[in-house]
């Protein structure tokens, strides 16, 4: 995806888009560990992300000089620090809302973040890493509606936790009205294609395999601190 939005194609704006609208969390927590007040935050996020698509910034993501949350991160930073320097300057994108931004559900979120001395930086590295993996869970719930088995997603998706809160596979299968021995093998399944779709996740922010091996050893080790 990333790419794609290098090239100019029709698609490329899209392909921005979409990668914004799953990952401007990360940015909006990364903005208020720094001291910025929510609507502030809010602000600033959506005028980041109008920022890129009007410029289109992000064709001088060089893949050789790091991932591309880095270069987002990197590119924000620089953004509020030119902000700054424009104060009362009219806001990126005129009356127009790029980024939808629920700022309450947002500041519901940012509320369950750890309250001890965690950097900016962490934050966004671990909330990039969250974000990746409720991607990963949501295109394989999806899936799983569009053949109609939702229910049997629902009635698994503990499965894919690092808790293992699941419901036992005899009374999943009552529920259901399955044999035992399917829901295992059902469980298992989904297990699998849970690994396919975060590596599908994450591909869309890298350019090969070994640095999807690279990105998915680095989300761990985020989420394991």
């Amino acid at each position: 995806m990333v790419q794609a939005v290098g090239v100019d194609a029709p698609e490329s704006k899209d392909a921005l888009a979409e990668l914004c609208s799953t990952y401007w969390y990360p940015l909006y927590a990364y903005l208020r560990r720094k001291g910025h007040q929510a609507v502030d935050a809010q602000d600033l996020t959506q005028a980041f992300v109008a920022s890129l698509l009007e410029r289109s910034a992000v064709k001088r993501a060089d893949p050789e000089k790091g991932r591309f949350r880095s270069f987002l991160l990197g590119s924000l930073n620089k953004f509020v620090s030119d902000e700054k320097r424009r104060q009362g300057a009219q806001k990126r994108g005129g009356d127009c809302e790029i980024l939808s931004i629920n700022v309450d559900a947002a500041e519901d979120r940012y509320r369950l973040e750890p309250v001890d001395e965690v950097t900016p930086e962490a934050i966004f590295e671990r909330r990039w890493a969250l974000t990746v993996l409720d991607a990963a869970v949501e295109r394989l719930r999806a899936g799983y509606e569009r053949s109609g088995k939702l229910a049997l997603f629902e009635a698994l998706r503990g499965h894919l936790g690092a808790d293992k809160t699941t419901t036992p596979n005899r009374e999943v299968a009552e529920n259901l009205g399955m044999q035992e021995g399917a829901v295992k093998v059902a469980a298992h399944r989904l297990r699998q294609q849970y690994r396919e779709a975060l590596r599908a996740e994450i591909a869309h922010t890298v350019t090969n395999n070994e640095e999807l091996d690279d990105e998915l050893k680095r989300l761990f080790q985020t989420l394991s601190c």
